[in-house]
């Protein structure tokens, strides 16, 4: 059974989501795109269906599944539209603006009786990241005593303006950390550099392992993300990523990608075939849940509202057995 997706958005992620959906998803095509240039749709929908409306899409019987890549703002309510038709719906994050928006979400899920949100924290799927996480389940490294992640871009895009380091980028690190050692977060101390930007993150899990976050928008040389846990009996890091090397003018130069796409290509393509598969067969979805929407929003939202205090004690409710 072929999937007829829609896509709410044509911008960075949403023009790579057109572009995975018509080359890189058997089982899937695009039938339908909407955006707020009708220009932009039409090109990412190479002769898909164009929509003015977001919700006329959502609620066409010419769509099965929804993708959401619109601005970070409208995700909330796409999403329960989503839901509300009864649509699988695969959402770029944040899941919502406030851990209010989310937990509505969830317990609209909840009541529907089955899964139909994941949200887009690919890095779940990335081949490195889960041969780090294969690394730790497999006990080879023993017990997680601390964690370091580096997130670093080369300039943060126009549109990232006050504490979306943390509510638009951070938010990775912590659904990938929970992901990993699953486990979830009890501390968090925010130390802020130049105005915000780099962050340094220490966060510590309810386990007690430390984990280390170095956030830098304005890196100035690229796109780099990298992760290591030190255990009782050894190291699991990232791999390095294959790159050119580049021999010229008395230098040899490793090129690094200058966003974030490129870096986590073979991330994105997995995750919409899982996506695709989840639908297609009724079967438990590996991806990030509403509940791990919920979560990584709620911890963002407390670090921003008190990362001036010190240490903050994160408050999240008890995970639903829905999600177990």
């Amino acid at each position: 059974m072929s999937i007829a997706v829609g896509l709410v958005g044509t911008g960075v992620m949403g023009s790579e989501h057109a572009r995975i959906l018509r080359e890189d998803t058997p089982g899937a095509r695009l039938a339908g795109v909407c955006d707020a240039d009708p220009r932009k749709a039409a090109i990412a929908g190479c002769g898909a269906q164009v929509y003015s409306d977001p919700l006329e899409m959502i609620h066409s019987r010419e769509i099965d599944a929804v993708v959401i890549a619109s601005p970070d703002s409208t995700h909330a309510d796409l999403v329960m539209a989503c839901m509300a038709a009864e649509k699988p719906v695969l959402c770029e994050k944040p899941l919502a603006i406030t851990a209010a928006q989310a937990l509505a979400i969830v317990e609209l899920e909840m009541s529907k009786g089955r899964r139909l949100v994941q949200v887009g924290y690919m890095r779940r799927f990335d081949p490195a990241y889960r041969l780090l996480k294969q690394s730790f389940d497999s006990g080879e490294i023993g017990k997680p005593l601390i964690v370091h992640n580096v997130h670093r871009n080369l300039v943060a895009p126009e549109w990232m303006t006050g504490s979306m380091s943390i509510s638009n980028a951070f938010v990775h690190e912590i659904d990938v950390v929970r992901w990993l050692l699953d486990t979830d977060l009890a501390t968090v101390r925010v130390t802020s550099l130049q105005k915000g930007d780099p962050l340094v993150i220490e966060m510590t899990t309810r386990s007690g392992t430390v984990i280390t976050n170095e956030i830098n928008m304005n890196c100035q040389y690229g796109y780099y993300v990298h992760s290591e846990i030190v255990g009782e009996n050894g190291v699991a890091s990232l791999p390095a990523m294959p790159s050119t090397v580049i021999h010229r003018a008395g230098q040899q130069v490793l090129a690094y990608p200058t966003y974030w796409v490129p870096r986590f290509m073979e991330a994105y393509k997995a995750q919409t075939k899982s996506w695709i598969k989840t639908i297609q067969t009724r079967q438990a979805y590996e991806g990030a849940s509403a509940w791990d929407g919920y979560v990584t929003t709620a911890v963002a939202e407390q670090i921003i509202e008190g990362k001036e205090t010190g240490e903050i004690q994160l408050t999240l409710l008890s995970c639903p057995s829905f999600y177990a």
